[in-house]
């Protein structure tokens, strides 16, 4: 099979869906926001898996200090993004990771949400913001968490889980998202790649939990009938095939491939960019480099990004003609 040429990839419209606004933090801005703020650049020491990654993960964001912070960040992102064909997207953020600091919640989302609103009106590019409470810390913290975000609550579409999965299965967070969901919350988890019991983590998050999406989740492959209820339940993926490839020991590109002939919808995302090295386009040219992955594929994997978004149905719509004009001109 032809390997699909960037410039076709480059001009596909795209949602992003896995993607921490955090793991945006380029080492640039890390530099000039810890100069703006009196402390010293934090160090991020080699990785090799997820424990070792988030070290260095939390040590950047402590450059991270005030309202103005959290806008550059953002704004930082949304631009590159939209310079990748982005068009949409849902962003997640870990207040915890800065609460627990002493930044205030509201400093936090005000920033984040001021970035959102003129990406929409200066770069065309729509975002939404999700929540993530972080799994490594007691489920009381998340309701902590939870319960300060209420009045922000316009500002927020959903709540996801993240970080350490190890000892930390998704049923720890049932009251807590059970809680959300009555809030008018959306509901995504993270099921990392290859972590202990990741199957039956996948299980927790669909009958314990409920989610409508799972972020990740490539091991579904390995059960059959788990396969079958996310394709029946439509349950969306979100895959990340270049931070596979830094935190596992492959990208995973057959395994999405196998998840596509599945008829999973299953998406391509950029994760923790300035870490991995690879915004949305990149992990799409990784995608389409295995040369199994051909640009029909690509075109499925752009679809299904909206097809699993948290929009209504005319936006969605709008957004799915779109991919399809592009593909049928280009």
């Amino acid at each position: 099979m032809t390997v699909v040429d960037d410039a076709f990839i480059a001009g596909l419209p795209k949602a992003e869906l896995h993607l921490h606004i955090e793991g945006t933090l380029e080492r640039t801005l890390c530099a000039e926001l810890a100069v703006r703020n009196g402390i010293a650049v934090p160090d991020v020491p080699p990785f090799h898996d997820l424990t070792s990654f988030l070290v260095g993960y939390y040590a950047s964001m402590q450059v991270l200090r005030v309202e103005r912070d959290f806008y550059d960040l953002a704004m930082a992102y949304f631009r590159r993004a939209r310079s990748q064909g982005v068009v949409y997207a849902e962003v997640f953020f870990d207040p915890q990771a800065h609460t627990s600091r002493g930044v205030p919640f509201a400093a936090i989302i005000g920033g984040l949400d001021r970035a959102r609103q003129e990406a929409a009106g200066q770069l065309g590019l729509r975002a939404q913001l999700i929540m993530c409470f972080l799994r490594d810390r007691p489920a009381a913290a998340a309701l902590e968490t939870l319960e300060q975000s209420l009045p922000h609550a316009d500002q927020i579409v959903g709540v996801g889980l993240d970080s350490d999965e190890r000892g930390n299965p998704p049923l720890k967070f049932a009251a807590v998202f059970a809680r959300a969901r009555a809030a008018g919350y959306r509901l995504t988890m993270h099921c990392d790649v290859d972590q202990e019991d990741a199957v039956g983590h996948i299980w927790q998050c669909l009958d314990d939990i409920g989610v409508e999406r799972v972020d990740h989740g490539v091991n579904c492959l390995e059960d059959a009938a788990l396969v079958a209820r996310l394709a029946a339940d439509r349950i969306g993926l979100t895959v990340c095939p270049v931070s596979n490839g830094w935190v596992t020991s492959s990208r995973k590109v057959p395994e999405l491939q196998a998840m596509l002939e599945a008829s999973l919808l299953a998406t391509v995302n950029s994760d923790d960019p300035a870490y991995f090295g690879a915004y949305v386009n990149e992990n799409f040219q990784a995608v389409a480099a295995d040369g199994a992955v051909g640009r029909d594929d690509l075109v499925r994997l752009a679809r299904n990004s909206f097809e699993i978004a948290w929009l209504d149905g005319a936006d969605r719509a709008g957004y799915l003609a779109l991919v399809d004009q592009y593909a049928a001109h280009s």
